[in-house]
């Protein structure tokens, strides 16, 4: 199979005025319906990834769980989920970050990693790079170091990625949308 940036893109869902007005939410929850689909994105992590030096994938709550599970399972590394606050029931390290829509905490376990580790983080989209950027400040808390931050989405216009790259966080995505592509 051959990946075709455009025939998936067609599958990721704009939702208008969600979760509030303005707002055109990418709801990838299409590109799981589609087995052809979702090997592909699948295969394309998978691929990037095989041959990288790298110990852990982590894993954000929660659409990118099933990115990062799937790609953990593929390569064979221990994934590590990074939780929205008070969903891990042991020792817990925490970090406070802003989301387009407010502010939240992001939670790990303390235990998840050590140093010399080295993670790539996977999220459906990079926004604002709120989340990865509360789970990148987690792994250098805890001694590991990131090795690369992933999504299928990249929004651009909301700067995430940018502020990732300053923070010397290479990233990686799929494909990108305008804020007004519908």
């Amino acid at each position: 199979m051959i990946f075709d940036e455009f025939s998936f893109k067609s599958l990721i869902r704009p939702v208008v005025d969600f979760p509030k007005p303005g707002v055109i939410f990418r709801d990838i929850t299409p590109l799981f319906q589609s087995p052809k689909a979702l090997r592909l994105v699948m295969d394309s992590f998978v691929q990037r990834y095989i041959d990288s030096d790298f110990t852990h994938v982590g894993a954000m709550d929660a659409r990118g769980f099933l990115i990062g599970s799937i790609i953990a399972y593929e390569l064979n590394k221990p994934l590590v989920l990074f939780r929205k606050q008070g969903k891990l029931p042991a020792d817990v390290l925490s970090e406070g970050y802003q989301t387009e829509y407010g502010e939240a905490f992001l939670e790990v376990h303390a235990d998840s990693l050590c140093d010399g580790d080295a993670v790539v983080m996977f999220d459906d989209l990079i926004a604002t790079g709120g989340t990865l950027i509360a789970a990148a400040n987690l792994i250098r808390r805890m001694g590991a170091k990131v090795h690369e931050a992933a999504a299928i989405i990249d929004l651009p216009e909301l700067g995430g990625s940018q502020r990732l790259q300053d923070m010397e966080i290479p990233t990686f995505c799929l494909t990108q949308f305008a804020l007004t592509d519908k």
